[in-house]
Order: C-alpha cells, then structure tokens, then sequence
C-alpha cells in the first residue's frame, strides 16, 4: 500500500506551486531534493523505460532519495587499497558497502514538494528519523569523524554497459568517496600508506551533472578513518 501510496503523494505536488525549502538541520528529520531526468540517455544507450512517465520519475526520485538517506544515517565500510605505480600495486576502492538501507516503501521518507523544470522532475523529500537513526546521525557529526569533499565520475555509459541510472549514481559517489579518503591521506600522512579503512557518510544530497563528457558529482561527505596500514607493515 505504501509503494502504491507515495508516488500518488508526488503526483499531486506536482501540481503545486513551488515552495522554498529549508534544508538546514533539524534533530529528528533530514531533507534533500532530487532531480530525476524525464528523458534519459546514457552515452547511445536510451533508457529502458524512456520517456519516463510522471508515475516512473516520482518512483525514481523516492528511490534515488532513499540511496542518499542511507548514506547520510548508516554510511559506507570502505577497505581502500592505496595503489603505487613504482611497485606496481593498482590502486582499489571497490570493497565499499553500505551499513544500512532505506527503502523507498519506508513510512518515514515522505515527498513534501515537486515540479517539472525543462526535461526534469525536481522532488523535495524529508526522512523522519527513528531515535536510533537519530543516534547515527550524531556519531557522524561528532568525535573525529572529519568534512570532506570530492569530485566523483563514471563514464556516460555508466560502470558497465548495461548500467541503470541507480547504478550510475551510485558509481559517482563511490569515486568521490575514494578521491576524498585519497586527497584525506594526503594531507595527514607523510608517506605513501598502502592501505587504509573506515567508513564514510554522505553530508547532503548530492547533484550530478555532464563533464567532458562524464557524468559527474561535487559530494560532500563525513569520513572516519579507523586504521592505515603502512608499506613497512609487510
């Protein structure tokens, strides 16, 4: 029933006038906005479901939002392999995984506005947070937990052939997350390490967009390293 009920929700904010959103902090409800593409294309691969309909982009973007309210509450484990050319060692951020899910049927995640602009779907959503996932948000805000930042991409194709565009959004900030931990061990360690691992955490909503010929993304994040392994450990 929720599935069936949200989308309706968007459907008729749609026709609403705009309103400003606040997307300042508030200790029980995080919010962002989404923009989804009503016809998408992915280098010469359309969309399997192009043009979206406004039932399938008001599907998409609570999909979309709910990836970026899992990483802001639950994170990422990441285990990066630093990589050196001079010993041959290529550098590997693939082992990042989530902490925790939110799905797009979730109660809590509620559509509060939405119009078209152009070839585009802009959705405003608020996640109301459990106490629980309050406490998650505080361990990110405080501690050692670090800011962040990063410019992230994948090719217009997506990471494979047949990617979705979730899995091409998703690619994004995973390269974003890797070039912020890199460019954080820059700055910290006065040698090269060979590996390091902790996790990290979306600080908002990200907005993607084409860059010479990529897709692209400015991510803000929060990020705790809990162990760097240096060469001379092996």
């Amino acid at each position: 029933m929720v599935r069936k009920i949200l989308p309706a929700l968007i459907l008729l904010a749609v026709f609403a006038d705009a309103q400003t959103h606040d997307p300042g902090f508030y200790p029980d409800t995080l919010r962002g906005e989404v923009w989804i593409e009503i016809e998408p294309i992915y280098g010469f691969r359309v969309d399997s479901e192009f043009p979206l309909t406004t039932e399938v982009a008001a599907r998409r973007a609570l999909q979309e939002a709910a990836l970026y309210f899992s990483g802001m509450i639950y994170g990422w484990e990441f285990h990066y392999f630093v990589g050196e050319r001079a010993r041959g060692l290529t550098e590997d951020f693939s082992d990042f995984e989530p902490m925790g899910e939110i799905t797009w049927g979730d109660p809590r995640l509620r559509p509060t506005d939405a119009e078209y602009r152009e070839t585009h779907l802009r959705v405003w959503a608020d996640y109301h947070m459990s106490e629980a996932q309050q406490k998650y948000i505080h361990m990110w805000r405080t501690g050692t937990v670090r800011n962040a930042q990063a410019m992230g991409f994948t090719p217009m194709e997506g990471p494979t052939p047949d990617s979705g565009w979730l899995d091409i959004r998703k690619a994004v900030i995973q390269d974003a997350a890797r070039s912020a931990v890199r460019e954080m061990l820059r700055g910290t360690e006065r040698n090269r390490p060979r590996e390091a691992k902790g996790y990290i955490s979306l600080a908002s909503f990200p907005r993607f967009f084409i860059d010479s010929g990529r897709w692209a993304s400015s991510v803000r994040f929060r990020v705790q390293i809990n162990e760097i392994i240096p060469f001379a450990a092996y």
